[in-house]
């Protein structure tokens, strides 16, 4: 029990104004809360499994060049949906199939949730109290999955109390305000890792990145008003 409070304590506290759930914000304002329910928490427990379980084997293999890059092209996606906005036909015949909308908060918040500082924390808690007892692995992934939930559920409440007192309109601008910066720093994230931090190749690459997410945004506005 002093293993899974600790575990739980660090990881809320090191999810705390992270971006995951800055995301959740921006995401309840385009999903339903069934759907994000079930894309998060799958991707926690995968999460969570990984870190507890082979995420410290798996440090040496992953390329962080890739999956920083890779998120900073999905949350530029979610960034242009949330601009962009649909028809609210489309939209409910989107949500008949609830498998899509999971999939997307799925694959979202796995990829940027991969190799942040919580999972890393998972990692470190992991490597530090399994050396006692291989036992004490269940316990630290109870305490980063109900962490990590419980952190990630006041900003999702925070989403839907902002749904509710503002328009659509307004909160589809927030939520394209928050993909975006996240979608711009992963960007940055993976410049530096490719190019060398604070090279003028790597500034060059993620100011590009994003000057190409402008310039999509731009003719997607002018393509709706056209419309």
């Amino acid at each position: 029990m002093i293993i899974f409070l600790t575990v739980l304590t660090t990881i809320f506290i090191a999810e705390m104004g992270d971006k995951t759930q800055l995301l959740l914000v921006a995401m309840a304002g385009k999903y339903k809360i069934p759907h994000i329910l079930t894309g998060t928490w799958l991707a926690t427990i995968v999460l969570n499994l990984l870190a507890v379980g082979v995420g410290a084997a798996l440090g040496s293999y992953l390329d962080m060049r890739i999956i920083k890059t890779v998120a900073g092209i999905a949350f530029f996606w979610f960034a242009y949906a949330a601009l962009k906005g649909e028809d609210e036909e489309e939209e409910e015949q989107k949500m008949k199939h609830g498998i899509g909308p999971v999939l997307a908060i799925f694959g979202s918040f796995f990829i940027g949730e991969l190799g942040d500082k919580t999972q890393l924390s998972g990692i470190t808690l992991a490597a530090n109290y399994t050396s006692q007892s291989m036992i004490n692995a269940v316990y630290v992934f109870l305490g980063c999955t109900f962490g990590l939930i419980l952190a990630d559920l006041i900003g999702l409440i925070a989403g839907v109390v902002l749904k509710s007192k503002m328009p659509t309109e307004i909160l589809n601008k927030i939520s394209f305000a928050i993909f975006a910066a996240f979608g711009t720093l992963s960007m940055r994230e993976a410049a530096g890792l490719i190019f060398g931090e604070g090279s003028m190749t790597a500034t060059a690459g993620w100011i590009t990145a994003a000057g190409i997410f402008v310039v999509l945004c731009l003719a997607g506005l002018y393509y709706n008003r056209k419309k």
